[in-house]
């Protein structure tokens, strides 16, 4: 049985971009950025000198997010604010039957996928997001009305992200259904599913731990702009 190294999700972007998306990296180093075209996402591993890099990376994009540790800046940029998360873990399936029909997204939906994403949680989602992983959705009369998919990607581990539902369309249970979904399709990729949600957003925290996933630790997303 091979061994998990679990301190890696102490990291997750950088270790993301080191591993299985390293198709995706800008890398300055001792930071590395995802191309800001798919997640405006970076990491580092030691502090010193990552203001540069993160000069450099701003001239490319003028908000994005540092995962984990303060990053120190130079007077080019600021920290406009520090996002506080939950990082939850989920240990093995949902035992939940799923009973709608629950349809793989493809590129002709990713103009719906977006624009869904962006009214909900705007600022996250870029055009080629969607190139990351797999994402999911639930349509109502033509319209898709709720998704769920992965972002950040390594090794052993698979981040759930976009746990999305129109708000004409929330309380249906959508979201346990589609998260259900994409967990259980991640075991069966020998990977563990982990997913980030802010520490405020109580509801969400809830439906996530009745469905089996528990805190591992906080992580801090420090957001970057010029």
């Amino acid at each position: 049985m091979k061994k998990i190294e679990e301190n890696k999700l102490d990291n997750p972007a950088w270790y993301s971009l080191s591993e299985t998306h390293s198709e995706f990296v800008i890398d300055y180093g001792n930071t590395k950025f995802y191309n800001p075209d798919y997640c405006p996402f970076g990491g580092f591993i030691d502090s010193e000198n990552i203001s540069d890099s993160i000069d450099q990376y701003s001239a490319l994009s003028n908000n994005f997010f540092i995962v984990g540790k303060k990053p120190q800046v130079s007077g080019a940029v600021k920290i406009a604010k520090e996002l506080v998360c939950l990082q939850m873990i989920i240990r093995e399936k949902i035992q939940l039957s799923v009973d709608i029909e629950i349809v793989k997204l493809t590129e002709n939906h990713n103009e719906e996928l977006c624009a869904l994403v962006n009214l909900v949680q705007p600022g996250y989602f870029k055009t080629k997001t969607p190139l990351l992983g797999n994402y999911f959705g639930i349509f109502k009369e033509n319209q898709l009305v709720a998704i769920t998919g992965e972002r950040m990607k390594m090794n052993d581990f698979t981040e759930v992200s976009a746990i999305i539902t129109h708000p004409d369309h929330t309380g249906k249970g959508y979201a346990k259904q589609l998260i259900t979904h994409v967990v259980n399709a991640i075991f069966d990729e020998n990977k563990i599913p982990y997913l980030h949600v802010v520490e405020s957003n109580i509801g969400a925290i809830k439906l996530y731990e009745k469905l089996g996933f528990v805190t591992r630790r906080k992580m801090s997303l420090w957001n970057i702009t010029k």
